[in-house]
């Protein structure tokens, strides 16, 4: 088992995206490693920053694409299209440089979201090709719709593609309704066949799709039932990776790693 923190928790728009603070922010921190997070104000210096992350020794075993590619993917037309795979392309370059074994992706996003479900559903083919390329195992995200909710659209992924691999996202499954799906029969084929391979936990204080309170929060914040999560993960005898994304910084920049460190534990306490 291992405990990842997002780069995404650590640096954004009020620390000016600087990823060359990571290095110095990894030794404050407790976790095992990284989610590391591209932007898309990066794929002109991307090399430059693998560059950093590999001499600042930063272990990264997951990389989350950065997600305006589904976005792209959800608008369809030959030239979105071709534009998202693109953008993939680099951001699986990113993650074999890296070392890192799986890929996150959101396969729907932005304002269209999933309104053009039939679009998102042919082009997982070929993002699955291009990562497998790459010796990648890609992984879909239950990232938030406008029109259906993720669930419904991972069975049919699996469906349609039998070798589907998922990230679990509590937040985005509790602003769905979704979490109790998660110990349902109706959903067991989930971790029965091995889909879900990756876990994002954050905390969710709102209700069913209150968009206004759609924030990453960490473990405690909301009224997400960890004590009932991580008990129902352990019993499946799940042994991979978590990765928390609660933002940390604040207006300023300045990052709270006493607050990640907190997470971190709860989750060694929850899994032990």
């Amino acid at each position: 088992m291992k405990i990842l923190c997002s780069t995404g928790a650590l640096i954004g728009r009020p620390n000016n995206r600087n990823y060359r603070l990571l290095a110095g922010l990894a030794g404050k921190l407790s976790c095992d490693g990284f989610e590391f997070l591209m932007y898309d104000t990066w794929y002109e210096e991307w090399r430059e920053i693998v560059k950093y992350l590999k001499e600042a020794a930063l272990p990264v075993p997951v990389m989350h694409c950065e997600k305006q590619i589904g976005e792209a993917i959800s608008k369809g037309r030959p030239e979105n299209l071709a534009r998202a795979f693109g953008l993939f392309e680099i951001n699986c370059e990113m993650a074999a440089a890296l070392g890192a074994g799986k890929l996150v992706v959101h396969l729907w996003d932005g304002l269209t979201s999933d309104s053009n479900f039939g679009s998102n559903l042919e082009a997982y083919g070929e993002l699955y090709r291009m990562a497998q390329a790459h010796g990648i195992m890609i992984l879909v995200e239950n990232v938030v719709c406008n029109v259906e909710n993720p669930m419904k659209h991972w069975r049919q992924l699996a469906e349609e593609y039998p070798e589907m691999r998922f990230v679990f996202d509590t937040k985005m499954a509790a602003f769905h309704g979704e979490l109790e799906l998660l110990y349902s029969p109706e959903y067991a084929w989930l971790w029965q066949q091995g889909h879900i391979r990756h876990f994002h936990v954050n905390d969710y204080d709102g209700g069913y799709k209150e968009w206004e309170k759609l924030k990453t929060l960490p473990i405690g914040a909301g009224h997400v039932d960890f004590d009932k999560f991580f008990a129902f993960v352990r019993g499946t005898g799940y042994l991979g990776t978590f990765t928390v994304e609660a933002t940390a910084f604040d207006r300023m920049g300045v990052v709270n790693t006493d607050m990640l460190n907190r997470c971190f534990a709860k989750i060694r306490s929850a899994m032990a």
